[in-house]
């Protein structure tokens, strides 16, 4: 605020270094029409010339109120003076005959007002003035022989006393109207210099927020080709493992064929819900890749899963659900790993019958999946591509995965995951 609260600073310093000059030269003006006036007055009380006491008064007068003015800075420091100005006064008062004391007293009561900024200050200044001046004509009155009564000497000074409270009235408001206009021009500079300011941080404001538009759309173009690049993954990983195995248990199929027709029908089976499977994977994933939202609720679509495995191939699947809301990752990897979960217990362990649970319980998610077909012991347990993919995706999805099994006892898979959030209700 240098340009404008300087600004106004100087012009309040101008003001009364410029005022006070010419309160000096009317102080002097009318010292020398006080001197002339009164050169042949003669006061009634004594033999002492008028002149002999209010030259060297006057003189003091004229001093102390240039060092007053011109030396003096502070208040504190100009309180003798002013104790001076009142002695000064009630001395020429006394000593003269009393025509252009009150102007006098008005020249000396202006630089008092023009260095005050309170009002305060200047009431209490100009009253006492006022009383200060009626007790000097009243001293003046009674040393000079006259009787002296309150009205008499207000009737006396009527004129003096209208002056001086005039003068205190006009000075003062003029005084205080020009430190207003100037104390609202300063604060209107402010405000504008406030407002400029302001309309540079909207500025700014529009160019971050036009930088973020920028960095956000470009997050997601990266956003979407990762998505993509993951999709691509899924799609190798197990749409391609699927289609494989298929090929194997076709092929596997076409050998037992004659032989053992059983072991044939089962294969044939296990290939038809490995297709199924790899079918769903390959739409889920165009559905994602055209930007598509899942309609179906988890627990539908893990029920729709299980229906397709059952569904003309003498596969039982029993299950129990909870109304679970998760995050597209998670439930893609609980989908997944229950359709290949039966993939495996049916190619691996002949099964005929799965049982397939989903919890919530806190925050944790407990899914498991159990089968009746031949397992393994678990010395023999190894993890192939299947196993090893199902627990670095449970892992990086902040869960664990646990496999079970003994030889002519099943399969079983158990995970863990953490929970969403989101709270659900579990439906039946």
């Amino acid at each position: 605020m240098k340009n404008r609260g300087e600004r106004y600073q100087f012009d309040i310093e101008t003001i009364v270094r410029i005022g006070n000059g010419v309160i000096f030269f009317l102080l002097v003006f009318i010292g020398i029409l006080l001197a002339v006036d009164n050169w042949r007055f003669e006061p009634m009380f004594g033999q002492v010339r008028a002149w002999h006491a209010y030259l060297p008064v006057l003189f003091v007068l004229l001093a102390e109120n240039a060092i007053k003015i011109w030396v003096l800075k502070t208040f504190p420091q100009k309180i003798t003076c002013y104790v001076l100005d009142t002695l000064c006064l009630v001395v020429l008062t006394i000593f003269t005959d009393g025509q252009l004391i009150s102007t006098l007293y008005i020249v000396i009561l202006s630089e008092f007002y023009l260095g005050q900024e309170r009002i305060s200050g200047s009431i209490a200044m100009g009253a006492a003035s006022i009383v200060i001046f009626l007790i000097a004509r009243a001293v003046s009155g009674v040393l000079n022989g006259d009787s002296v009564n309150l009205a008499g000497l207000i009737t006396g000074a009527f004129n003096d006393l209208l002056l001086m409270a005039l003068h205190f009235f006009v000075f003062n408001f003029a005084i205080q109207i020009y430190r207003k206009n100037k104390e609202l021009a300063s604060a209107l500079g402010e405000l504008r210099q406030s407002n400029e300011s302001l309309r540079d941080a909207y500025k700014e404001l529009d160019e971050s927020n036009e930088k973020l538009r920028v960095a956000y759309e470009h997050l997601q173009e990266v956003t979407v080709l990762e998505e993509r690049q993951r999709i691509a993954k899924d799609i190798h990983d197990t749409a391609g493992h699927s289609i494989t195995t298929i090929i194997m248990q076709t092929e596997a199929a076409k050998l037992a064929i004659g032989s053992d027709p059983e072991e044939a029908k089962r294969r044939i089976c296990a290939a038809n819900i490995q297709a199924k499977n790899a079918l769903e994977e390959l739409r889920e994933s165009v559905h994602l890749l055209s930007g598509g939202t899942e309609q179906l609720t988890l627990k539908e679509t893990l029920l729709e899963i299980i229906h397709e495995s059952t569904d003309g191939t003498g596969i039982v699947i029993r299950s129990d659900i909870d109304e679970i809301s998760l995050c597209d990752a998670k439930s893609r990897f609980i989908r997944n790993t229950l359709k290949e979960g039966i993939s495996n217990g049916l190619r691996h362990g002949n099964a005929t019958a799965f049982y397939f649970e989903l919890k919530r319980e806190g925050d944790k998610i407990f899914f498991l999946l159990s089968d009746n077909g031949k397992g393994m012991a678990v010395t023999q347990l190894k993890e192939g591509f299947g196993l090893r993919g199902m627990s670095a995706r449970a892992e990086a999805l902040g869960g664990s995965v646990r496999f079970e099994t003994e030889e002519g006892e099943g399969f079983e898979i158990h995970i863990t995951l953490p929970a969403d959030s989101v709270k659900n209700d579990k439906k039946g």
